[in-house]
């Protein structure tokens, strides 16, 4: 770092993104993209839309935040969009959480939830998974913190229920309950109607999974207008035209066409069931996932090799170095024929160590 880095950002520990490598052609099962192009539609938008390029965004994102209104049954002043969810995240972090109050999260989830709480001065509370890498919603019941759970956890996949959701919500009625859905649409059920009836709860989505606009960074929220009225001064306090005018014709265009996108995520679905039998085939241990990917291991070999293994083969998949789950690596879905060369090319290292 140079002499001239504030010292009061000196000691953070940045989030380290999945590989986005370019030194070969691989089968990119490490970032949980969609293997699935956007709908045509949404090219064509795009391509009118790059003709306006000249002119800023809408700073209100209108059309957009009214089509995603519409499509969750809620009124538009209770959404707001952003610039992919990591940003929402950060605004609900600087909104509702100070140095008096902190935040809790699970030690097993999404990395940059520390980031963001480092980075704001945030202290925070964390809660470890049980042993079967459940999230215990009875650990969260009366926190003297704010709270944020991704809901499938990352990088595990499992799911509380829409219930279990309510139960920790209602038992803290002080406080803020962040739920990230970002892999919602995979299985998971979510819990956007119960911002009607709880003011303390802000649901968190995003364009990059389900809806095959990762390269598109659009996120957006949905709560009591008044937690999103919070947001958005958090928001025209530092980058009012925080979504680029490409991004939200596409994302309007995406909802319009919702089924070819739900019709996607079905398929993930089934590729993700195939996946996980041909790996339990082969020994592996999966945890049972309602999201875009799969956490596995197998006693033949270790997290770190098989993920450096795959690699030297042309298979990328994540692998995390922290102790209780340094064995495991986290696998996007992919096609069907990507799943496929997976197992082909697990089937051949696993001969290899013999």
């Amino acid at each position: 770092m140079s002499r001239f880095f504030s010292q009061k950002y000196s000691r953070l520990t940045p989030y380290t993104p999945g590989e986005q490598p370019k030194d070969m052609k691989y089968v990119k099962l490490n970032t949980n993209e969609s293997p699935y192009p956007p709908s045509k539609e949404v090219y064509e938008a795009v391509m009118e839309e790059a003709k306006k390029l000249h002119l800023y965004s809408d700073p209100e994102c209108s059309v957009l935040t009214q089509k995603i209104a519409d499509r969750y049954g809620v009124s538009k002043d209770m959404v707001l969009v952003t610039n992919g969810s990591d940003e929402i995240l950060n605004f609900a972090f600087m909104a509702f959480c100070d140095s008096k109050r902190g935040i809790a999260f699970a030690d097993i989830t999404y990395g940059f939830y520390s980031v963001f709480a480092d980075l704001n001065g945030i202290p925070y509370k964390i809660i470890s998974l049980k042993d079967d890498f459940t999230i215990d919603p009875g650990d969260y019941y009366d926190l003297e913190e704010n709270i944020v759970i991704a809901n499938p956890n990352a990088p595990t996949g499992i799911a509380l229920s829409r219930a279990e959701i309510e139960a920790l919500v209602k038992k803290n009625p002080e406080r803020v309950v962040i739920i990230d859905e970002a892999y919602v649409d995979f299985g998971g059920e979510s819990c956007v109607d119960l911002v009607k009836k709880y003011d303390n709860l802000l649901v968190t989505m995003t364009f990059s999974k389900s809806r095959s606009m990762a390269g598109g960074r659009i996120g957006f929220g949905i709560g009591s207008a008044d937690l999103i009225s919070d947001l958005n001064t958090i928001k025209y306090s530092t980058n009012p035209y925080n979504v680029n005018r490409i991004s939200q014709v596409a994302g309007a265009c995406a909802i319009d066409n919702d089924e070819y996108y739900m019709s996607n995520a079905k398929e993930i679905i089934k590729n993700r069931e195939y996946t996980k039998k041909r790996l339990e085939e082969l020994g592996f241990e999966v945890l049972n996932s309602s999201a875009n990917f799969l956490f596995a291991k197998s006693d033949k070999i270790s997290g770190q090799d098989l993920y450096l293994k795959l690699k030297s083969k042309g298979v990328l998949v994540r692998h995390f170095t922290k102790e209780k789950i340094k064995d495991f690596n986290r696998i996007t879905i992919g096609t069907r024929d990507q799943m496929d060369i997976l197992i082909e090319k697990i089937i051949c290292i696993l001969e290899e160590e013999k």
